[in-house]
């Protein structure tokens, strides 16, 4: 259990990492009216992957500690719902794929502030949060 507690939070500093990297390439992309390039596309898909890889691990801890005693307590399900909105949402600048690059370096922008603003709120409600 412990292992898989140590990479979830591993992970979350991988993710914040990749999400200051990606708001730093796409706003310059966004306002320098850039190609959408190979870059864009690894950070925008990094993001996403390690966002899947953390909500996988976060299910894991929850499943295999609430049925090995540690219970369900209802901070960990509200956390897992959040996290998974905040998943859901970042994956949804798939939509703009197809559109020009200055609307997908805006809106996957946007999308990357949106996805920590939510996984903020979900991190906050857990008990001895630094957050709050």
């Amino acid at each position: 259990m412990t292992i898989l507690l140590t990479l979830h939070s591993i992970v979350r500093w991988i993710i914040v990492l990749v999400a200051l990297a990606a708001i730093i390439k796409f706003a310059l992309g966004w306002l320098q009216k850039q190609a959408f390039d190979k870059m864009s596309n690894g950070l925008s898909a990094g993001f996403n992957g390690l966002m899947d890889l953390q909500v996988t691990l976060g299910l894991l801890y929850l499943l295999i500690g609430g049925f090995t005693g540690q219970g369900f307590p209802g901070y960990r399900i509200t956390h897992t719902l959040i996290m998974l909105v905040a998943v859901a949402v970042a994956h949804s600048s798939a939509m703009w794929k197809k559109k020009d690059d200055v609307t997908r370096y805006r809106n996957t922008l946007i999308t990357i502030f949106v996805v920590l603003i939510i996984v903020f709120i979900g991190i906050s409600i857990l008990p001895g949060s630094p957050l709050i």
